[in-house]
């Protein structure tokens, strides 16, 4: 089977990633678990080969000098992949993500689609989207661009590494740069993004201190700013940002950050009842004056209390959403309390249900 036939395969099947390394058959993701196969074992000469085929004389030559890089793979009319290339005991291996050609739209990822919307129509400010690794952050955001995309009369530019999705010009004209293809990095790319008459700022993810930096300048100089970040949730996001930055700048960039935010949306990949798929349950936090005070004030603990009793401006924790997934039946109660912030107080609301309360 060659590559492009195993990658037909991943689409076909539904499989997420797909991992490779030297001496070992090859493993895939399905449905969030890790699933062997019945492959022969991968020699690291074919592993380097796999790899070389994936990549232009440029890239060759980074991955050569950084041991590590990520790089898109597109078949036509099939696919996109996202590729991570890095090196392990000396030799090269490969993750491989499935990014489909065609971006959904948010009832389609049985998302919020109405609090969603209503951060998306937002003119100016910070919205961040919060998970995991293969929580489908970039997906949710690329599904709000294109929300954006085809509702409102823009100038987007995005800086992302690399490009996932491609979008195409609707109501909204849109410039999307490739690290490593387009700029040389991201710090050069956002230092430079303002001068490029933006209305809508998107970077692909907030990594560093500079990309963060970048990004709540963008978002308080009157432009809405789009980003992923690698966090378990709401609260974590506020204080992974503060965090960032330098001890004596931190009550500062908390009143920055307060005057800044629209909205947070962290979500998580739950099994379903039935176990043939995943759902995502959701947090979502809006920046309302009371939450603005709050990250302003560095009175972090009590913001995951305004967002329980925030339901009126479409604001609920992952416990409220899991309670909501497992009252419906559509995950079971011991995945519920897995994937739950407190699994005490979910235990309590959950024996509710089971007594009809």
């Amino acid at each position: 089977m060659n590559v492009n036939e195993l990658l037909q395969l991943m689409v076909k099947k539904g499989i997420s990633d797909i991992h490779f390394k030297a001496d070992s058959a090859p493993l895939l993701r399905m449905n969030g678990k890790l699933v062997p196969t019945e492959f022969d074992r991968f020699s690291s000469k074919h592993i380097e080969e796999l790899a070389n085929s994936f990549m232009n004389g440029e890239q060759k030559k980074v991955f050569e000098n950084e041991n590590e890089l990520d790089i898109a793979y597109s078949i036509d009319e099939l696919s996109r992949f996202r590729i991570n290339m890095y090196r392990q005991r000396g030799s090269t291996a490969l993750t491989l993500r499935v990014v489909p050609l065609d971006v959904k739209k948010l009832e389609e990822l049985n998302l919020p689609a109405e609090a969603l919307r209503k951060l998306a129509a937002e003119s100016r400010g910070l919205i961040l989207i919060a998970g995991v690794t293969g929580a489908g952050k970039t997906t949710t955001m690329n599904s709000i661009l294109n929300y954006i995309n085809e509702n409102f009369q823009y100038n987007i530019v995005t800086v992302e590494d690399p490009i996932e999705y491609y979008h195409k010009d609707r109501k909204s004209s849109i410039s999307q740069r490739e690290v490593g293809v387009d700029t040389k990095s991201y710090a050069r790319a956002l230092k430079y993004v303002l001068r490029q008459d933006p209305d809508v700022v998107v970077i692909g993810e907030m990594r560093d201190y500079e990309a963060m930096s970048a990004g709540i300048t963008a978002a308080e100089t009157g432009h809405l700013v789009l980003s992923t970040i690698h966090t378990m949730d709401a609260v974590q996001t506020i204080d992974r940002l503060v965090d960032s930055y330098p001890p004596h700048q931190q009550a500062s960039v908390r009143s920055q950050l307060g005057n800044v935010i629209k909205g947070i949306v962290a979500q998580r990949l739950i099994t379903t009842k039935d176990g043939n798929g995943r759902v995502p349950a959701t947090e979502i936090l809006i920046g309302t004056s009371l939450i603005r005070k709050l990250i302003s004030e560095g009175k972090i603990s009590e913001v995951y209390k305004a967002m329980e009793q925030g339901a009126y401006y479409g604001m609920h924790t992952f416990d409220n959403d899991l309670f909501e997934l497992c009252k419906k039946g559509v995950i079971s109660a011991e995945e519920a309390l897995d994937k739950s912030t407190n699994p005490d107080d979910l235990t309590l609301k959950l024996k509710g249900i089971e007594r009809g309360e």
